[in-house]
């Protein structure tokens, strides 16, 4: 395989693939052994203390200068000098509030919390990232800065807001995450150009009215039948005054009222979220939302509340930085790694990032050829074939370097096939 060749410069993939088969042999299994480390000892939320400190010394060992940020968990290290563009790789380091339930010498020792998402992987994988662009950097091969975001409470959400108050995207021209797949096989990575992740928001909707004996129903305001038409009528109402291609959806998830057969009670609740992949219908739904739960309550005498708590906007990857990414996994993991990936309605809040500069989430494959979709995500049952960590390190360092060697923002590296990111 060829190198790509950018206007001017020498050819990406010419030294990189030997550079990175030889760091990859040197530091693999330490590599494997830091992620064990990790998935063995999980920490939630803006509670990865432990997790910060084993990232700050694995980033000072390699001569890097890691700065943790203002709340004490997570870390923004930069690597590189000088003028030149800057791209960010972000990896999220927080676990999740679930039991491990696998049977391996790594499951978790913390009750009732696991990485069952894969940021253990994340995590390793930018680390492993850091330890060669600190080699590359210190040959002189970097002709760029790298910034190196190891964002907590990902999962909560808020970390990314922590990164965005601290400066931590301040300067950079793009920026690219991972996120696991057991849905891909491993040595595979999943790209989609436009929204891959949709918008994600709570909404608690309390209604109250006077009660009463269900033999009296039109003595009161009947405040059941209420509630179930607000349940059934807003998310028909919705669909029928937001474009259908923004996929906006609201499901409810918990509704409650009353406590004995034979009488009316006079409050209830229905809570659910919404989600969506359009960014200005994200943006409209409160306010559309409140209008419509007004018109159905007041048919029915009825005081209804509405508490809409935002969550994360759509993930909208930006073209020409899945581009990139297919350019980097066919010269690094080969021509036949990229594979489409499909939208999912779950929420990341690697979309904070997407809304202020370019860049794009790729999803990486994590599954063994024979047990592709075997385990999900959100599961105390999940696990990645660790050559996974290879694999992403590969693809990072290679999109970021194709990033760097094209310029700030002025990319253009060739597009790849249409079908394979559709």
């Amino acid at each position: 395989m060829r190198g790509i060749e950018l206007p001017g410069k020498e050819p990406v993939g010419e030294g990189l693939r030997p550079a990175l088969d030889a760091f990859l042999a040197e530091n693999e299994k330490a590599l494997i052994a830091f992620r064990r480390d990790l998935h063995m000892h999980p920490e939630l939320g803006f509670a990865e203390h432990r997790t910060t400190a084993r990232l700050m010394d694995g980033l000072t060992a390699v001569g890097l200068r890691p700065v943790r940020l203002p709340k004490g968990t997570g870390i923004i290290c930069e690597v590189g000098a000088g003028p030149g563009p800057v791209v960010a790789l972000r990896a999220d380091i927080d676990a999740l509030p679930l039991a491990d339930e696998k049977d391996v010498a790594y499951r978790s020792t913390v009750p009732g919390v696991a990485h069952a998402c894969g940021h253990d992987v994340h995590t390793t994988v930018l680390l492993g990232v850091a330890g060669f662009f600190a080699r590359q950097a210190a040959a002189g091969l970097l002709p760029g800065r790298v910034r190196l975001i190891f964002q907590p409470a990902e999962e909560t959400p808020g970390g990314a807001l922590d990164v965005l108050a601290a400066g931590g995207i301040t300067g950079v021209d793009r920026i690219f995450a991972l996120h696991c797949d057991p849905r891909v096989e491993v040595g595979q990575v999943g790209l989609r150009v436009g929204p891959i992740t949709a918008a994600c928001d709570k909404v608690n909707v309390h209604v109250a009215g006077p009660g009463g004996h269900t033999a009296r129903p039109h003595l009161t305001a009947d405040l059941v039948y209420a509630l179930a038409k607000i349940v059934t009528e807003l998310p028909a109402a919705l669909s029928r005054r937001v474009d259908p291609r923004s996929s906006l959806s609201l499901v409810w998830g918990r509704v409650s009222a009353g406590s004995v057969a034979n009488a009316i009670p006079d409050d209830g609740i229905a809570q659910g979220t919404v989600r969506c992949f359009d960014e200005e219908a994200w943006h409209s739904a409160p306010e559309l939302m409140k209008t419509l739960l007004n018109s159905v309550a007041s048919a029915y005498d009825v005081k209804a509340e509405l508490e809409y708590v935002r969550g994360v906007p759509p993930t909208v990857n930006e073209k020409s930085s899945v581009e990139l990414l297919g350019e980097a996994a066919a010269l690094v993991l080969g021509e036949d790694a990229v594979v489409p990936t499909p939208q999912s309605l779950a929420g990341e809040d690697f979309a904070w990032y997407l809304e202020s500069i370019p860049g794009a989430l790729a999803r990486l494959g994590v599954a063994p050829p024979a047990m592709v979709g075997a385990y999900d995500l959100h599961r105390g049952t999940f696990d990645v074939d660790e050559r996974c960590i290879a694999s992403g390190i590969r693809m990072m360092s290679a999109v970021t370097m194709l990033a760097l060697r094209a310029g700030p923002r002025q990319l253009d590296p060739g597009v790849i096939d249409d079908v394979a990111i559709a």
